[in-house]
């Protein structure tokens, strides 16, 4: 895998723009005065530019406080660890404080209901990332794609082969999206890096269909899944007569589970998604095992074992289709799809530059390999017109080795990797909604933590005795720093409630379509938005590097991609056209006039020579 520096070099020159994206890394205090942040006015990340306290305008008296060396700033190691004067926005009435701090002796960090800040209460790790990432590639996909690779592949090696660009091709994806993770350490993913890049139009036409459509759409599709396997655990082979409201009311069910794990703590999320990771791998271990298992010793549940991986071979009937790879390739990118999940939840990250190429330069790999194994083990135990014919592979799989007893157990497999795959996927949609409050994008509500006048709830702090420690006990397992409860509930709570309509009225394939139509479609802006910052920004911090072959790549294959889909479905390109396209009123009255208000001080600031060079350069002072 092409992929550059990691980590920042000794010498910084001079830099022009985004410096202070990084600035919710900051764990220093703060003597300054707050500036407040409302929907009404200009978002969060853009007012550090319409500050009269610019460090980078000669004016500022802070800028006094410490030796310049031209415009560069001094970082530690590889992280963002600027100095607090820096930091013009605020979180409290009492200004910015250290980072899961309180802003006071008295003042306990979770009672500033108006200050509350996932960005500036770190607790992700790179466990934690690796665990989403996985969490959410390995979902269904695995264990029912591998029908549509193999029918338009035509062999089995090629298929193999499919699998293997499919993962290379989401590789380059994710390790773009890491670079402008580096760069710009703030929650929200692609929301915010179109937003730098391109203007708040674009950003705000992704979280347009990200909120409405993408992320509670796809979200709805694993808990759907996740509700047919269950289903089918329960029932066994008469699954297939029950009624869709059965899969239906098991999908709303796990649905409730999960929301309520992730409104609870970040920290039972996390862990939750961890444990699921190893459960994941566990299990594709076992099929892999299996698999050879059979392979060397021939046995069977029925006495039947295939043999037409000997005697057939493996490139044999390879189709010579163009479309047919086109088809192969989008339904192994699906089951790769997932692999930005880490970038919704950068600004949690304790130590974000280092973390985030770490997680995606080993979650990847790793899936690729699972993918592999797991395939190489389906053909050695199922003919070829099985895996072709199923969209139950893993369920076949398991009858044919352990007969109905592994058909079950395979289903509940297939059932809790769906249950991860949902549980990630809701934890990274939160923050997407979540930033979108924040940003003004949607209702400030959406931008709060905790739930009415509170923003967390601690365990065991006015009882003694076994109470007490009990409570402080289940506190240290499941509860943030802060408490329980600090944690996007309103966010999360949007989300679920539009995941939940889709699941009552959506259909499984038209969801699909729109969401690999519309998915793709921003990934190519943002991956080319990486190339046009590689171009803007020469200068700008950089802590992780990707080669500028790889973002070439990804954006090619992506054009490739939804050209495809808008000549196969030009229906469903064009609904995806004029959903987004509808999403430009809705800026103009939500976005665009209460940012004029805002707008006059920043103009005013632009003329004295206050805000970055980045919006200015851009037409966005």
């Amino acid at each position: 895998m092409a992929y550059a520096s990691l980590g920042a070099s000794s010498a910084h020159p001079p830099r022009d723009s985004l410096e202070l994206a990084s600035l919710a890394s900051s764990s220093h205090a703060s003597p300054r005065d707050s500036i407040s942040s409302s929907p009404s006015g200009a978002p969060s990340s853009r007012k550090l530019s319409f500050s009269d306290e610019d460090p980078l305008a000669d004016n500022n008296a802070a800028s006094g406080q410490r030796p310049r060396h031209g415009r560069s700033y001094s970082v530690v190691s590889s992280t963002f660890d600027y100095a607090s004067n820096l930091f013009p926005l605020s979180t409290s009435a009492a200004g910015y404080t250290a980072i899961g701090a309180p802003s006071s002796a008295t003042l306990d960090p979770t009672n500033a209901l108006n200050g509350a800040s996932l960005e500036k209460h770190k607790t992700l790790t790179y466990l934690n990332g690796l665990s989403l990432v996985v969490g959410l590639i390995i979902g269904s996909g695995i264990f029912s794609s591998p029908s549509q690779v193999n029918s338009n592949a035509g062999s089995p090696g090629a298929s193999l082969l499919v699998w293997v660009i499919a993962g290379m091709l989401a590789w380059t994806g994710a390790a773009s999206y890491a670079e402008l993770g580096g760069a710009i350490p703030l929650n929200g993913g692609a929301q915010v890096y179109l937003s730098k890049i391109f203007g708040e139009w674009a950003g705000f036409l992704f979280t347009w269909d990200a909120v409405c459509v993408l992320k509670p759409g796809s979200t709805a599709i694993i808990a759907i899944i996740f509700g047919e396997y269950v289903v089918r655990a329960m029932v066994g082979p008469d699954a297939a007569h029950v009624s869709v409201w059965a899969n239906k009311g098991a999908a709303l069910v796990g649905l409730v589970i999960v929301t309520l794990i992730n409104c609870i703590s970040t920290k039972l999320g996390a862990r939750t998604a961890n444990v699921f990771m190893f459960l994941k791998f566990i299990a594709l271990l076992g099929v892999t095992v299996m698999g050879i298992v059979v392979a060397v010793t021939g046995w069977t549940w029925d006495g039947k074992p295939n043999t037409e991986w000997k005697t057939r071979g493996w490139f044999e009937g390879t189709s010579t289709s163009v479309s047919n790879w086109a088809v192969a390739l989008y339904a192994g990118l699906w089951a790769f799809d997932g692999w930005d999940n880490t970038n919704y939840v950068t600004g949690e990250f304790i130590n974000p530059s280092r973390d985030l190429p770490r997680v995606i330069h080993t979650s990847l790999p790793l899936v690729i390999l699972a993918y592999i194994l797991a395939n190489l083990s389906y053909f050695f135990v199922l003919p070829s017109s099985v895996i072709e014919s199923s969209n139950t592979v893993a369920v076949a799989f398991g009858a044919k080795v352990l007969g109905p007893v592994g058909s079950m157990l395979l289903a509940l497999i297939v059932a809790g990797s769906c249950f991860g795959a949902l549980n990630a996927s809701l934890f990274t949609s939160g923050r997407l909604v979540y930033a979108a409050g924040k940003e003004g994008y949607f209702p400030s509500v959406f931008g709060k933590i905790g739930f009415g006048n509170r923003t967390a709830v601690r365990l065991g702090s006015t009882r003694t005795g076994r109470s007490s420690r009990f409570a402080k006990g289940i506190s240290a397992l499941i509860a943030d720093d802060a408490g329980l409860f600090f944690t996007p509930i309103n966010a999360m709570l949007l989300n679920s409630t539009l995941c939940a309509i889709y699941i009552v009225v959506g259909e499984f394939s038209t969801l699909l379509t729109f969401y690999g139509v519309a998915g793709y479609t921003f990934y190519f802006l943002t991956v080319l938005g990486l190339i046009v910052l590689r171009v803007k920004e020469p200068q700008l911090e950089r802590p992780y590097k990707t080669w500028i072959t790889t973002p070439i790549i990804f954006c090619c294959v992506s054009i490739f991609l939804l050209s495809r889909a808008a000549l196969a479905d030009p229906f469903q390109t064009l609904l995806v056209v004029g959903f987004t396209v509808a999403g430009v009123p809705v800026y103009l009255w939500r976005v665009k006039r209460s940012r004029k208000r805002g707008g006059r001080r920043a103009a005013a600031d632009s003329e004295k020579g206050v805000g970055w060079k980045f919006w200015r350069r851009w037409g966005r002072g």
